[in-house]
């Protein structure tokens, strides 16, 4: 059997601590996780946990780069051809389908939770996220095809569409069973964009 180089190894580690994390915030709330714990759990050391990560926050941001790769990947599959408001549409129909399967609603509660944490980088407020992108350069192209009026600010519309989806997944994570977070999400941005697009 050949031996393990220390990348491997190290990448085990980070692994280990990197799900065993994710897990404790998912059951416990982001909040009531600490440093301690995660390391105790993940059978590693603190020299570890902060040889890979600079806080506990730092997991989510590296949940988030994998949601970002999800929107990257899901817009070079989506037709150029289609309208701007269908685009919009089957970004967030495909997001909240990957929130919902991927991070699940613990999770999510635990995201929000700690966005709202003013000490912490709000990764909600990163604008230099792929999601950000994607919506700007879907606001750009719509007024290049004269679906939106040229007066229309890419920054600030891109900014309340992504509003759109954060409301969305807060009434998912408030009202519960009840709430097709699909289906609500669908109605709502339309709503937002027959207004947009008068």
């Amino acid at each position: 059997m050949k031996k393990k180089t220390r990348e491997q190894q190290a990448e085990e580690t980070r692994q280990r601590i990197y799900q065993t994390a994710l897990r404790l915030f998912e059951t416990k709330g982001f909040n009531q996780v600490s440093v301690d714990e995660i390391v105790r759990k993940s059978k590693s050391s603190k020299g570890a946990f902060y040889g890979h990560f600079a806080s506990k926050y730092d997991i989510f941001i590296e949940k988030f780069k994998e949601i970002d790769l999800f929107y990257e990947n899901f817009v070079q599959n989506l037709p150029s051809h289609l309208p701007f408001e269908e685009k919009v549409i089957a970004l967030f129909d495909a997001q909240m389908t990957f929130l919902q399967n991927e991070l699940g609603e613990d999770l999510m509660r635990s995201v929000y939770t700690s966005g709202l944490i003013k000490n912490e980088a709000n990764f909600f407020a990163n604008t230099d996220r792929s999601l950000y992108k994607i919506l700007k350069q879907f606001v750009n192209e719509a007024i290049d095809h004269g679906e939106l009026p040229n007066s229309i600010e890419i920054d600030k519309t891109s900014l309340f569409i992504s509003r759109c989806m954060r409301g969305t997944l807060y009434d998912w994570l408030s009202f519960g069973d009840t709430f097709n977070l699909n289906d609500e999400a669908k109605t709502f941005i339309a709503i937002f964009l027959k207004g947009l697009m008068k």
